[in-house]
């Protein structure tokens, strides 16, 4: 029988991919509304809403000092993660992202898919194509090489048919179209979760960023549930890992909501996903989704939370809560 063995949560923000002086040029794109900004409300504001209102002592959080206290934590921790995916070795790797219209668009944007072709393409495109500024050194960011990844087809495909039959409606692809390539929540992952040792894949993307149809809270836990019934029936003696990548807080760094939060994937509790309050979860923060989606599929398992380490980036209090935990 089929058994999922190691969860992992991970965050997958391009800041865990750059030199701290690179989190601050980026930081000059939240003054020009390229990233949708809410406050701890939720509600829309400018970054000059958010400045007035930051808290005292923001300033503190950008020092260089703390900022590359911060990137070496990052560091650390995705070294712990890779490590533990390297010792546990499964057998099948199902991954769990979000798309930034890197593959969907809005002629079709599904709910939740399922990819079963044979390859899955990485190109260097968009978030992990962009550097924010030529003279900033770039030496972690993404590769720029062109590849192609195995997946577990045949699996995918019959996870497609089982979800099907557990009331779960899925989209699904064979094949991107020449221009595309994964998304750079799965990208993240092969980059600086799995480094050299490259396990077979089922890659699930969910819709968390676009309304109308995201996913909600409890759907997406009730979806990891599915997604283990699944495999655990499966006649395979298969050993699986479930990767999920997002978040936690952005394009506002919310410590107590993220702290909150993490908490929540501590305890098997679907009724707090439930009460997740969706105005808060727009934006980045919609990506809470892909940890939702994940607690479902380690109901019962131990979590252990690696790290936790809010990623600020400006005056306002902009930036990303970065997260790092497993579960066996």
């Amino acid at each position: 029988m089929a058994q999922v063995v190691l969860g992992i949560g991970s965050s997958h923000s391009p800041t865990l991919l750059m030199e701290p002086p690179a989190w601050l040029a980026r930081a000059g794109h939240d003054d020009v509304k390229i990233h949708a900004l809410h406050d701890f409300e939720g509600r829309r504001v400018s970054y000059e809403e958010l400045l007035a209102k930051a808290p005292k002592g923001t300033d503190d959080e950008i020092r260089p000092d703390v900022l590359q206290r911060r990137h070496e934590a990052n560091q650390r921790a995705m070294e712990q993660v890779h490590e533990k995916l390297k010792s546990v070795a499964p057998d099948l790797v199902i991954l769990v992202g979000d798309d930034h219209k890197e593959v969907f668009q809005d002629d079709n944007m599904p709910a939740i898919s399922v990819y079963w072709g044979e390859h899955l393409p990485y190109k260097p495109q968009g978030m992990m194509k962009w550097k924010y500024d030529d003279d900033l050194r770039a030496d972690m960011w993404y590769p720029q090489e062109e590849r192609d990844y195995p997946v577990a087809s045949d699996l995918a495909r019959r996870l497609i048919g089982d979800l099907m039959n557990l009331e779960f409606d899925v989209a699904h692809s064979r094949y991107y179209q020449p221009e595309q390539g994964m998304s750079h929540s799965f990208g993240y992952v092969y980059y600086k979760i799995m480094k050299d040792q490259v396990y077979p894949v089922i890659p699930i993307s969910i819709n968390t960023y676009y309304p109308p149809n995201q996913l909600p809270p409890l759907r997406a836990y009730k979806l990891g549930q599915a997604i283990r019934q699944a495999v655990e029936q499966w006649e395979e003696p298969l050993r699986v890992a479930v990767v999920a990548t997002g978040g936690l807080s952005h394009f506002v760094v919310d410590e107590t909501f993220d702290r909150a939060f993490l908490e929540l994937m501590g305890r098997d509790d679907p009724e707090g996903h439930a009460r997740l309050p969706l105005e808060k979860l727009q934006s980045g923060n919609s990506e809470f989704r892909c940890w939702s989606l994940l607690a479902g599929a380690v109901a019962g398992m131990q979590m252990n939370l690696i790290d936790y380490v809010p990623c600020y980036r400006s005056p306002a209090g902009t930036g990303c809560g970065m997260a790092f935990a497993t579960w066996e």
